[in-house]
């Protein structure tokens, strides 16, 4: 008998990296990580899928789009240029995955003064296609608990 009733399974994609914890390489493929939560008195299992949105890594990634039930799509709201590449990876998000994923937009490093991304321009781009949107802080936990909460 399974230690569960449910799996759910979701990746993480965007331009994003790894860079605050020291102890830590970047992904060398793609990293997988889970946790059994209990909601009503039901174990859940959640599946994370990551591949520090490596290029040499998103062919490989469009594998891990069938069967997921979600995506993060992560930018950095320090560095322009991952929230101006989103569109690419919403477009194949959309192609590579089922119609009726759930996808969170994340802003990602919000315990940082330097900001080249507004929340307002995040809230809009989620508003403009349907998802989404929180900020959070990888390194404080910052509204890390909420994007789980978000998907179950």
């Amino acid at each position: 008998m399974s230690p569960y009733e449910y799996l759910f399974k979701y990746i993480i994609i965007g331009d994003t990296d790894k860079r605050f914890r020291a102890d830590h390489d970047l992904t060398i493929g793609v990293e997988f990580g889970a946790r059994l939560i209990n909601l009503d008195n039901k174990q859940i299992k959640l599946q994370i899928w990551d591949t520090a949105g490596q290029e040499s890594f998103r062919s490989i990634t469009r594998s891990y789009y069938r069967g997921a039930a979600g995506a993060l799509l992560v930018y950095d709201i320090t560095r322009r240029e991952t929230f101006n590449h989103l569109n690419r990876w919403l477009d194949e998000v959309r192609q590579n995955s089922n119609p009726h994923m759930a996808i969170i937009l994340v802003g990602n490093k919000c315990d940082l003064e330097k900001r080249e991304v507004s929340a307002e321009e995040g809230a809009q781009f989620a508003r403009q296609n349907g998802l989404i949107f929180l900020e959070t802080s990888a390194k404080t936990a910052k509204n890390v608990e909420e994007v789980k909460k978000i998907y179950i």
